[in-house]
């Protein structure tokens, strides 16, 4: 299909503002990284620990710049874009560090800016800029949306919220989609309701009983300053893909909101956020889909597959980068590896592998580098052998959250508590075809504590500096996303 004269302005633009870019990078060598997740993955903590440590001195003996003592220091600077939040780094770091909690999940963009001063390998002094720039992962799920119509969206939401658990959470709204009429009159109220139905199904599909991950639009479970504005009250209507809307009708407004949603939501943030990022990481918390079941893990393998998709990826050339910028390295990261004892972190990895397989291996083929990691960017639990009558079971032992309840008890966020957080199979593929009955707190029936969410550490300050905050392969993230540009 030929572009529309829309879709060739648009890529001028990027043209443009890609020009721009190198022109800056040319003269300051820089790194735009994307971090983004889908709901409740740890971006926040992710960034303020990778900050923390590289500027207060943290442990990351497998971040070969740093280890090697090439690099000289690490320091904030004010970001380039003024139109965008600064990223909240300082009270991030003192909720965890001070409050010990962690901080509030990411509902915008944000950007930070972080100078590297290095020596190279060849002896040379050399200053590396890192822009973090932090966005919600149901925002990367609207990009399909650019090339689809309003009638191939609603179909596929529709077949999608027909499936397993999702077609009881969608009953609501299915009932109320029996009353519209799609070729009558446009009615404001008919189509309030439907959007909040609809809202409600896909708020409901995100609890963590059933962790599904596939649910754009995105900015209907974190609509910001757009809360209530016309181009996000739509929802799917039951039409023919190739069917033509009546003027005035109830489906030409939902498809006039639809439109506009992409828009004002996914045209600006694709164009210029999206679009201008070389490096990115996607933290993915796997173990939610783990507990919630099968269903649950197919749902992510389906978002990450989308999220691949929507990536500009390949090998980046000078070329490209005055007029096609491209993402040439791409992180998946399984968060919250704390939860788990050592010996079961290179079986999470494997898991997420499974899930990103096919996706990856259309990006590798295009030259991206991808990889893969089990990690905790804050370490909120320790390891020891705990006894149970004959057996020593490997265990984690760390601090419940105030009010988290399991076996009838209730913590009060002081007490360490030892859970035996039980073993990742061996084959991935007893998870996908649910072989596996989720991770117990205990070799019985009656302990559960999966569920338990754990308190940041507990540090210990020496002197007036700042204690390194505690991770699982952070510094091979580290590795894998910027250890190229530090050589």
């Amino acid at each position: 299909m030929a572009p529309s004269f829309s879709d060739i302005v648009e890529e001028a633009r990027l043209s443009a503002r890609a020009l721009l870019d190198y022109g800056d990078s040319f003269f300051n060598p820089t790194v735009r990284l994307g971090v983004t997740g889908l709901s409740r993955a740890g971006k926040t903590v992710f960034i303020t620990a990778l900050i923390h440590g590289l500027t207060r001195g943290g442990r990351f003996p497998v971040f070969e710049p740093y280890a090697s003592g090439r690099i000289a220091g690490a320091r904030l600077a004010p970001q380039p874009d003024d139109a965008v939040p600064r990223f909240d780094y300082e009270n991030h770091v003192r909720t965890l560090i001070e409050q010990r909690h962690w901080p509030n999940s990411t509902t915008d963009i944000s950007e930070l800016r972080l100078v590297i001063d290095y020596q190279r390998q060849n002896g040379a002094d050399r200053t590396l800029t890192i822009d973090i720039v932090d966005y919600p992962g149901e925002w990367l799920l609207d990009l399909p949306l650019l090339n689809r119509s309003f009638e191939q969206w609603s179909a596929e939401s529709l077949a999608l919220s027909r499936e397993g658990p999702r077609a009881t959470l969608a009953a609501p709204w299915h009932e109320h989609l029996k009353t519209l009429h799609p070729q009558s009159r446009e009615n404001e109220q008919a189509t309030l309701a439907a959007a909040k139905l609809f809202t409600d199904y896909l708020r409901a599909c995100r609890d963590e009983r059933f962790a599904m991950s596939l649910l754009p639009p995105g900015r209907f479970l974190m609509p910001g300053n757009l809360a209530s504005s016309p181009a996000l009250t739509f929802a799917p209507l039951d039409v023919p893909i190739d069917g033509a809307a009546p003027d005035g009708s109830l489906w030409a407004m939902m498809r006039r909101r639809y439109e506009a949603y992409k828009d004002v939501v996914v045209r600006p943030f694709f164009r210029d956020h999206f679009a201008r990022l070389d490096r990115q990481i996607v933290l993915v918390d796997a173990l939610a889909a783990f507990n919630a079941g099968p269903e649950a893990l197919h749902d992510l393998e389906a978002a990450l597959a989308g999220i691949l998709d929507c990536f500009r990826i390949g090998r980046s050339t000078i070329l490209s980068s005055l007029f096609r910028p491209r993402i040439d390295r791409i992180l998946f990261a399984a968060t919250k590896a704390d939860h788990l004892h050592h010996s079961s972190h290179d079986r999470l990895e494997a898991v997420l592998r499974r899930a990103v397989a096919k996706a990856a291996d259309r990006a590798e083929y295009a030259g991206a580098a991808i990889d893969v990691v089990a990690l905790a960017a804050v370490r909120a639990t320790r390891e020891a052998m705990v006894a149970r009558g004959r057996e020593k079971l490997p265990s984690i032992l760390g601090t419940p959250a105030p009010g988290e309840t399991a076996n009838g008890d209730t913590f009060d966020g002081e007490t360490e508590v030892a859970t035996f957080p039980g073993d990742l199979p061996a084959d991935p593929e007893e998870l996908f075809k649910g072989g596996f009955r989720g991770l117990s707190s205990m070799p019985s029936d009656s302990a559960d504590f999966r569920f338990l969410r754990f308190r940041p550490p507990l540090l210990e300050r020496t002197g007036k500096d700042e204690p390194a905050l505690p991770h699982i392969r952070l510094d091979r993230a580290l590795q894998f996303l910027i250890g190229d540009r530090l050589q």
